[in-house]
């Protein structure tokens, strides 16, 4: 398992002088600590959380972004109750991204399962710099993903404003 903070740390629960002062330093957030502990926590029941990449875990208006390894994604993926497992971990909603995603690849991560589109550059009046994502399908009310927590996340940690349009008319 790798996590943010060293193993011995994240399996006892208590921060080493290293870590501590790259917690005071900025190079690791609260949220990282935090997620590494649950991370080692839940390996200790789940043999296959053990074998998993986390690389940081960002805290966006009490919802949580983690970053993994591309295979610990898939993995993921394939169990809801792995997923589900990691969800009741957290007080807030998870999302699951590749730590080495590009802002296209990060974008898709968020609306997983849904698929998109296509993700284009605009330039709107101002010369101001807009994305614009077109989501497969409708909106609805029952739509899985919230789209203006997704564009509040992608502002928050890619500053990039983004337009989330459907496939089918309707503005978001």
């Amino acid at each position: 398992m790798q996590v943010p903070i060293c193993g011995f740390d994240a399996k006892n629960a208590v921060l080493c002088p290293q870590c501590e002062s790259k917690l005071e330093n900025g190079q690791l957030t609260k949220a990282d600590v935090d997620a590494a502990i649950k991370i080692a926590r839940l390996a200790k029941t789940y043999p296959e959380i053990d074998k998993f990449s986390l690389f940081s875990c960002k805290e966006v208006s009490g919802e949580f972004v983690l970053y993994f390894g591309k295979s610990d994604i898939h993995t993921i993926r394939q169990s809801r109750t792995l997923y589900r497992t990691l969800q009741n971990e957290f007080s807030g909603k998870i999302w699951i991204v590749e730590s080495e995603a590009n802002d296209r690849k990060f974008i898709e991560d968020l609306f997983f399962p849904t698929k998109i589109l296509s993700i284009n550059v605009v330039w709107v009046p101002g010369g101001v710099q807009k994305t614009k994502v077109i989501v497969s399908g409708k909106w609805t009310s029952r739509f899985p993903i919230d789209v203006i927590k997704v564009a509040n996340i992608v502002k928050q940690l890619r500053q990039l404003d983004i337009v989330i349009e459907f496939e089918e008319g309707q503005k978001r």
